[in-house]
């Protein structure tokens, strides 16, 4: 991981930045560029553990940017170049859902949201927040790859790979 210069999220943690996304796709092209935001640094490690640098073949390198809290990911959103925002709806004070329905409000183009929700009853409220896709914590490293592949696949306009 590396820092963004020394700039320090709110909350005193690092904001890190694990690269630059380029606009090519293959397997070591940097591809696809995603903020993951919680509170939880165990929530952001195990999400970033999930989708792991090549989650699908077909879109190139996952370069991934953590922060921990609502101001500092409003500041990266609309200040960086993101092709996917995950959000965790338990984060605290300044839960996912929330930041969902404002980043959506406000960020012309915005990128497809992912949000995390402990509580499948709580799916609808994400419908609400217009997230794009909910999936639930903790997370399943076996589903949300496919989920997120989706998404990118749409915002990239690229078809799904075909069986051989």
């Amino acid at each position: 991981m590396a820092t963004i210069g020394a700039t320090q999220a709110a909350g005193g943690h690092p904001a890190t930045d694990h690269g630059h996304a380029d606009e090519g796709v293959g397997n070591d092209a940097p591809g696809v560029r995603v903020l993951v935001y919680s509170s939880d640094r165990l929530v952001r490690a195990s999400v970033i553990r999930a989708l792991g640098p090549h989650p699908a073949a077909d879109l190139g390198r996952f370069e991934y940017v953590e922060c921990a809290t609502e101001p500092a990911a409003i500041a990266l959103v609309d200040k960086g170049r993101f092709d996917l925002l995950i959000f965790d709806g338990e984060a605290a004070p300044a839960g996912g859902l929330g930041l969902a329905r404002q980043v959506k409000d406000e960020i012309f183009r915005c990128p497809p949201v992912l949000v995390l929700i402990a509580r499948p009853q709580d799916a609808w409220l994400a419908t609400w927040c217009r997230a794009d896709a909910v999936a639930a914590t903790p997370v399943n490293p076996g589903a949300l790859p496919g989920v997120v592949a989706t998404l990118i696949r749409r915002r990239l306009g690229i078809s799904p790979p075909t069986g051989r």
